[in-house]
């Protein structure tokens, strides 16, 4: 992907693969190492044609660097990784799921500051053999899923994938840089909750670690049904709805700016769980956060079947479970919410910042950590 992009390689005696040395990068076309349409090239050709150009995009794939337009004269950025058997696995999930999966965090994250996504930098390792069970040419459906993000969100639309970087590697790692544009608004931060406010949700909150651990578990018939196969009963389309959630997360990326607009005090995406994310919003901002298990109802409600089944507890997805991408926010007291919100909790003095759960301490952290 010329535009930023840099393939595998090197030119003999420069660190190519071949002369004993390790493997380095270079730019695309500038070493002589076979005919075009072979290699970099021919994965360059596959990836390019699928990627979106996007409404703010002045220059796309095909240079040293892109040329994205900034309206408002200041940047958003963010950038987020996924790695192939620690954030994602091959078996379970399609390239276009990971493609998905890619821009969707990372949209919702440009999103959480209360602006609109602009513009995606992707940054592509490539292993030698394509891992199981994926098939030759899964850097092309990879990128359909990348696409398919920005296309479908809401929010999103308009977002081009404009280069990045295509290397080899023992692994797949998908890295995703992502621009937006704040429109004139301030970035809405999470260090600005304040005592009184109200703390408010969009999006879903448990369904994605719900699906997670339907696949981990295989329950009812789950390889034939995640494959595609007909599904037989209301109770596995349910099922199957729920990994959806997991495989193809939906951040609300519209409810950024609309909360920004409504005058949000702090937010954050929701990507390593409630309580863990909530927890981050009251350091921040030296308060409590209290959240209702009554408010938080139907999302307990939409995980309690899958729960039962498989002998977990709906209450610990909903509470710690990551990777559905919301957004949660607080708000003035006096704040009308914007569409998509819904009130979970309020902010609350104390003299140790922290997360309750109808007042009560939650007794455990949960969620993702990268490092345990």
């Amino acid at each position: 992907m010329p535009g930023g992009v840099v393939p595998a390689g090197g030119a003999p005696g420069d660190g190519a693969p071949g002369d004993g040395a390790p493997g380095r990068h270079r730019r695309h076309g500038r070493a002589d190492d076979g005919p075009p349409g072979t290699g970099e090239d021919a994965l360059l050709e596959g990836l390019v044609p699928e990627l979106p150009p996007g409404d703010w995009t002045e220059l796309g794939p095909g240079d040293d660097a892109a040329v994205v337009r900034a309206d408002d004269g200041r940047v958003v950025v963010t950038t987020d990784a996924l790695v192939a058997e620690r954030h994602f696995r091959p078996r379970t999930a399609s390239p276009e799921d990971v493609g998905w999966k890619a821009a969707a965090q990372n949209l919702a994250d440009v999103a959480a500051m209360g602006a609109v996504p602009t513009a995606l930098v992707v940054a592509l390792v490539v292993p030698e053999r394509p891992p199981e069970p994926w098939a030759e040419g899964w850097t092309t459906s990879l990128a359909r899923g990348l696409a398919a993000a920005c296309r479908s969100l809401d929010g999103a639309q308009g977002c081009g994938v404009v280069g990045g970087d295509l290397t080899g590697g023992d692994q797949v790692v998908v890295s995703v840089t992502a621009l937006g544009d704040l429109r004139g608004l301030a970035p809405v931060r999470r260090d600005g909750a304040r005592p009184g406010d109200l703390v408010a949700l969009a999006g879903v909150q448990g369904r994605s670690a719900a699906g997670l651990a339907v696949l981990e578990r295989r329950a009812r018939r789950a390889a034939a049904a995640w494959a595609g196969s007909r599904v037989e009963s209301a109770a596995d389309e349910g099922i199957a709805d729920l990994v959806r959630a997991h495989r193809r997360p939906r951040p609300p990326c519209a409810a950024g700016p609309a909360a920004a607009e409504a005058g949000a005090t702090a937010m954050l995406d929701v990507s390593d769980g409630l309580v863990r994310d909530a927890g981050r919003l009251a350091r921040a901002g030296a308060v409590v956060l209290d959240l209702s298990s009554e408010l938080l109802a139907p999302h307990h409600e939409a995980v309690l079947s899958v729960a039962d089944l498989l002998g977990v507890e709906a209450w610990r997805l909903v509470l710690e479970g990551g990777e559905d991408h919301g957004l949660l926010a607080t708000f003035p007291a006096e704040a009308v919410l914007p569409e998509g919100f819904e009130l979970v909790g309020v902010v609350r003095a104390g003299t140790a910042p922290g997360v309750l759960v109808d007042g009560e301490p939650y007794g455990r952290t949960g969620g993702w950590d990268h490092f345990v």
